[in-house]
């Protein structure tokens, strides 16, 4: 099955960023300073660091040797990514503003792109429609964090898909950035979407019947099943595995719970228990 082209995945990224920034319009100031789980960042912070890596992976898709250049030189991550927020403009609205800026930087420059390309980032190289993925789930974590300090929830919907697949795939992430070895039991994954559509993974791979051929209930081997919200809450360390309604079954399917990570650098903090 052939995945969303580049202009379904671009389409879905912009309509992520508008949910999320429908969220912050009129905010009064003092908005802009309320404190998110991703401490001690603010509701500005998080907004400043879309809009940074969102212009980043623009030099990244445009001039890719100056952008390897700016990431080699990097010596210290969590002090570069709090220098990296210092450098978007200050105030909430501005920031917002940066944040739209970048972010037609990076559709014009993904849509200039050869399709085939494999794009230098901090993490492993990866592929365009894997870069634009990566952007939806950025934009849906940090939205759902500012949703959260701003005391609403940040709407669910179908494009979580995309980060479900991200993170399947993503699978061997949190076992490397830990140096443990990654296990190679299989683990199927079905979720339930939003509109109540039930998508399907086996071991990192996407396909249409997770289910094994002696199998046909799919009551063998390790398992994940339920809500895409709640997977992908896990699996960008937002939410504690046994705080959701997932059905996890198997020693493999459990440690890939507490251990398991979307997005690339160092080992994510553990999420604060409910």
């Amino acid at each position: 099955m052939a995945g969303p082209s580049v202009d379904e995945l671009l389409a879905d990224l912009d309509d992520e960023r508008a949910a999320v920034m429908a969220l912050l319009r009129d905010r009064p100031p003092a908005d802009w300073s309320r404190p998110t789980r991703a401490e001690p960042w603010t509701v500005r912070d998080q907004v400043a660091h879309l809009a940074w890596f969102d212009g980043a992976f623009a030099r990244a898709i445009s001039t890719p040797e100056a952008f390897e250049a700016e990431r080699d030189a990097i010596t210290d991550v969590e002090g570069f990514v709090d220098a990296a927020n210092a450098q978007v403009p200050a105030s909430g609205p501005a920031a917002l503003a940066a944040w739209q800026e970048a972010a037609v930087a990076f559709d014009r420059a993904a849509r200039a792109c050869d399709p085939t390309a494999r794009l230098p980032w901090f993490g492993p190289a990866m592929s365009l429609r894997s870069a634009i993925t990566s952007r939806i789930m950025e934009t849906w974590a940090h939205g759902a964090d500012v949703a959260d300090a701003l005391g609403t929830r940040l709407p669910p919907s179908d494009r979580l898909r995309h980060v479900a697949d991200l993170a399947v795939r993503a699978r061997a992430q949190g076992y490397r950035v830990r140096g443990m070895d990654v296990p190679d039991t299989p683990v199927r994954v079905e979720l339930t979407g939003p509109s109540g559509a039930v998508w399907g993974w086996m071991s990192g791979a996407r396909v249409s019947d997770p289910g094994r051929h002696d199998d046909p209930d799919r009551s063998r081997g390790d398992a994940i099943t339920g809500d895409v919200e709640e997977f992908c809450l896990v699996l960008v360390r937002r939410r504690h595995v046994d705080d959701t309604g997932l059905v996890v079954t198997g020693d493999a399917a459990r440690e890939w719970m507490l251990l398991g990570q979307a997005f690339a650098g160092t080992p994510g903090k553990g999420p604060v228990r409910a």
